[in-house]
């Protein structure tokens, strides 16, 4: 298991993921100076995946005739790279259904360079539920497919320049910004799984989001009830996640409980949560992404709730720092389809630093 730091009392001590504040003081200077010199070599990590990123996408447009390459790639600059959505609509780009055995291998291979097996696991699971779909829905047009993903890359994959890429499909997506050939961004993303439980079949019990949905649970359970009363926004559940597939987010409110209104195995349970989803990303980009979240300062995080407080509800809950922000939504389907993003308030789409790329290079 990765080993980074963990502040206790005014020292620095190893913990899995990230540097987690036990108490309410994180400003702790020999701490923070370790913590920006992990930054710094997550940084360098994340050149590694840049690069690893640029030789796969390369290895995939390479086995494409020419129309398949035209099909599949855009301009960075298209609005189209910024046209994310996770429902069951077409995309542009190339499609797996249109791929053959070997094109589909070198697409995931793409994909295996930004996720984690984590990550990889629950992508490949949420594209099999597209087949017990089709059977809930008695499907006859194809609506419901499992090769109804597609890979998109946008501007030139080479060393040294920026350019992105995308992997989407019905509950799936992954968008990747790389800047100035070492930059890696991963956000906005998300994951969904319909249905959140299987309830019949061969696959009967299985729980793609498992571990969010219990997770979330076992934190908002594990509050006294004068806690829980800061913590829960809405008695009444919220129908879908608030972001939903807007190109720029801005912190949510209202809020919900703060990490410093917790007790240490609170902000345990809390940072666990943090630690789930940023955990989807290959560990060189996880480990960057918690230091800047510990730079931010763990201790602004907040847990905010909505609806009922068990698997027999429908739920809702976001977890939000001054960095990031993360959504988990149960509504649909009675309580059994479950949304989840990921967005980064300055790095969606990798845009603040894009742009002053832009700027500096491009004079626009």
């Amino acid at each position: 298991m990765r080993r980074v730091i963990r502040r206790r009392q005014g020292r620095c001590t190893l913990a899995p993921f990230g540097l987690f504040p036990l108490n309410n003081r994180v400003r702790t200077t020999p701490c923070l100076v370790l913590t920006l010199l992990l930054a710094a070599a997550s940084i360098a990590r994340a050149h590694e995946v840049a690069t690893e990123m640029v030789t796969a996408a390369k290895e995939f447009l390479g086995s494409l005739p020419a129309e398949q390459q035209k099909q599949a790639t855009y301009p960075l600059t298209d609005a189209e790279r910024e046209n994310w959505n996770f429902v069951p609509v077409a995309r542009q780009g190339l499609p797996f259904k249109q791929m053959t055995t070997s094109q589909q291998a070198l697409g995931l291979a793409l994909l295996r360079t930004g996720l984690s097996e984590q990550g990889l696991h629950r992508a490949q699971a949420v594209m099999a539920l597209e087949l017990v779909l089709k059977e809930l829905e008695k499907d006859t047009v194809g609506r419901r497919d499992p090769t109804q993903y597609f890979v998109t890359i946008f501007g030139e994959p080479t060393g040294g320049k920026s350019w992105g890429w995308r992997f989407e499909g019905h509950h799936l997506s992954f968008n990747f910004t790389v800047v100035d050939g070492k930059h890696v961004f991963f956000a906005p993303s998300f994951i969904g799984s319909n249905p959140a439980e299987v309830q019949k079949g061969p696959r009967k019990g299985e729980r793609v989001l498992a571990a969010e949905e219990d997770l979330g649970l076992a934190f908002i359970n594990s509050l006294n009830a004068a806690q829980r009363k800061t913590a829960v926004i809405s008695s009444t559940p919220i129908k879908e996640i608030l972001t939903t597939n807007k190109k720029r987010v801005e912190p949510l409110s209202p809020t919900g409980i703060a990490a410093t209104d917790l007790t240490p195995a609170q902000r345990e349970k809390l940072m666990g949560l943090v630690t789930l989803y940023v955990g989807r990303w290959r560990p060189d980009l996880a480990d960057e992404t918690l230091a800047k979240i510990n730079a931010a300062g763990a201790d602004k995080i907040t847990f905010a709730w909505a609806g009922g407080f068990d698997r027999t509800k429908q739920t809702y809950y976001r977890i939000q720092g001054p960095t990031f922000l993360v959504e988990f939504d149960n509504f649909q389907g009675n309580g059994n389809h479950v949304h989840t993003t990921f967005r980064d308030f300055k790095g969606d789409f990798g845009h603040d630093l894009l742009r002053e790329h832009y700027t500096r290079d491009h004079g626009k």
